[in-house]
């Protein structure tokens, strides 16, 4: 029965980085690249990007020390854990979750969106009006056909999805780098003005959007027990997964703002489509290729985040801390398919909330990421005292040094999503997200205490650290 509850250990070098990478590019690049360049003008919108993939550096590398070190599945759950106990833990969880699941439900409503480029006025079928936008039946019916599919991908098992992911990622890829090649050679420097726009609140807007974008780094070591490879292995790749990420964001900022003027930016639906499209002579046939590669990339995400909030719901669940049932694996396909399901409720749900959804989940799952990237910083700096001697495979230098960067930089960009705050959440709709998972993660933590105990989740977390040492 044991080896029954047994995740799969099949990941090697390709499917980690490609699962890393496909999660943190997905469809943001092709849907917001227009507004960050609009908030903050060309230079502005990257100079956001290299701020805010700074801080993912940072983060990242304290992630890489403690994923070698603590290789087990949940990641931060285990990491906070060992450095803060138990509450802490759940905080630090529950807030990655967040974010996760913001990611898996913008997928479900970025993929309606992108269908409006391919199939234009295909949405029909009033329903509703949600914050002033039309939801219809075609337009909710896509969304919701394509995440009760990616549910049954991920379903299936790790083998599957990582397969899908691998294949997805090359054509993301491909399809990047014509966009980029195409406006290096066809664009010019005129295009990008201007540099700067609105001064720091159009900067400050769009570094907070940076880490929703740049989430999915984090799915390594939520995945770490699936990964057949030595521990410091995992800290290298992600770290790199980070590294290539920021610059492919900054790249098809570039090319985009070198291709098109503010004019065709504001008048255009999909502009890194449309940029394509112009680089290469206005065809038609080459911005469909760049929304092929952005359904790649919606699907790249969808599948990470779904393999990321399933096995953090997952790892909770073992230790007593949400319902046990959310704890089982299936039979056959050895996936935590209960948790799977319940995203999926999640996701399915999503597109009946409309377009205007998408900014609402970026900014409410980028709170919920930046405090449990805190809350992994804080844990390296606790560790490196509390467990000195803990083996650690990859190693940074320095002492505490990068764990106080990653703390302050942490903490600063969690401050911007403050009320008063230039770029704070909207109020109700991104507050309502925060709040109301907030209070449902408070039940269903002390539900989960009076029944199974703190004791128990105490045995549980000690008994699998103590497997790794």
């Amino acid at each position: 029965m044991k080896n029954e509850q047994k995740l799969l250990k099949i990941l090697g070098n390709k499917e980690v980085l490609a699962l890393a990478f496909g999660a943190m590019i997905g469809w943001g690049w092709v849907v917001t690249t227009g507004l960050w360049i609009t908030e903050a003008g060309s230079l502005g919108a990257i100079l956001a990007f290299a701020i805010g993939g700074t801080l993912v550096v940072f983060v990242g590398l304290t992630y890489a020390e403690l994923a070698s070190a603590l290789p087990l599945v949940g990641g931060e759950h285990v990491y906070s854990y060992k450095a803060m106990g138990r509450v802490a833990s759940f905080i630090a969880t529950w807030a990655i979750i967040l974010g996760y699941v913001s990611v898996v439900a913008f997928e479900a409503v970025a993929l309606p969106t992108v269908f409006e480029y391919l199939i234009p006025n295909y949405s029909q079928g009033y329903l509703y009006t949600i914050a002033g936008w039309d939801v219809t039946a075609t337009w909710a019916g896509i969304g919701i056909v394509g995440s009760l599919l990616i549910t049954w991908i991920n379903y299936r098992g790790i083998k599957l999805t990582t397969v899908i992911t691998f294949i997805f990622t090359l054509l993301i890829i491909i399809a990047g780098l014509m966009l980029i090649t195409g406006s290096t050679v066809s664009g010019n420097v005129e295009n990008m003005q201007p540099l700067f726009e609105k001064g720091a609140a159009g900067l400050l807007t769009v570094i907070i959007m940076t880490p929703f974008m740049f989430v999915g780094f984090d799915v390594i070591p939520q995945a770490a027990e699936e990964i057949n490879l030595p521990q410091k292995r995992i800290g290298q790749l992600l770290i790199a997964s980070v590294i290539l990420a920021v610059v492919w964001y900054i790249a098809v900022i570039f090319g985009v703002s070198r291709t098109l003027n503010p004019a065709e930016i504001g008048e255009s639906n999909l502009v890194t489509a449309d940029a394509m499209a112009k680089a290469f002579g206005d065809s038609r046939f080459m911005g469909n290729i760049l929304v092929l590669g952005g359904i790649g990339g919606i699907l790249t995400s969808w599948i990470g985040f779904y393999v990321g909030g399933s096995r953090a719901i997952y790892a909770l669940a073992n230790a007593g801390m949400l319902p046990k049932a959310l704890g089982e694996l299936h039979p056959k396909y050895k996936t935590p398919h209960k948790a799977i399901l319940l995203i999926g409720l999640f996701s399915t749900v999503a597109p009946l909330l409309g377009r205007p959804a998408l900014v609402w989940l970026v900014d409410a799952g980028g709170l919920g990421l930046v405090v449990a990237w805190l809350m992994v910083a804080i844990s390296f700096i606790i560790l490196r005292k509390k467990a000195p001697d803990m083996k650690r495979p990859f190693k940074l230098p320095g002492g505490t040094t990068l764990g106080w960067i990653a703390v302050v930089l942490a903490a600063g960009i969690s401050i911007l999503y403050m009320p008063g705050m230039p770029s704070a959440l909207i109020w109700p709709y991104e507050w309502a997200i925060v709040g109301l998972w907030a209070v449902l993660g408070v039940i269903l933590y002390k539900i989960s205490m009076a029944k199974y105990g703190k004791k128990y989740a105490d045995d549980h977390m000690k008994k699998e650290i103590d497997r790794i040492a």
